[in-house]
């Protein structure tokens, strides 16, 4: 497996562009709405949105905890459903998952 430094500085850089990302979405959140009703009921869609998107950021900022805490444990790479190593390869596109490929499918 290549270095967990690599995939840890992978993790923190992407915590802190989510938490950023978090932070705009919050202020947009709180921005007031307008007074006219059309305008206001697309602001209103408009924050559905905001608000799924904030939803996501939270989850994956979990699962980024979540394996930040696996690579202090010593069992980050090891699928945490059947303890396989999970491969290179899906830690360079996931560095986050908890799942080796079989395990990710059959959930």
């Amino acid at each position: 497996m290549k270095s967990i430094e690599r995939y840890r500085k992978s993790l923190l850089s992407r915590l802190a562009e989510l938490d950023s990302r978090l932070h705009k979405i919050e202020s947009e959140l709180d921005a007031p709405h307008s007074k006219d009703w059309d305008e206001a009921a697309v602001e209103m869609e408009g924050d559905e949105v905001l608000e799924h998107l904030g939803q996501s950021g939270q989850e994956e900022i979990a699962r980024i905890r979540a394996a930040l805490q696996r690579m202090r444990e010593g069992s980050y790479g090891d699928c945490v459903r059947c303890g396989e190593r999970i491969s290179a390869e899906r830690l360079d596109v996931l560095p986050e998952t908890p799942f080796c490929r079989d395990c990710a499918a059959a959930i």
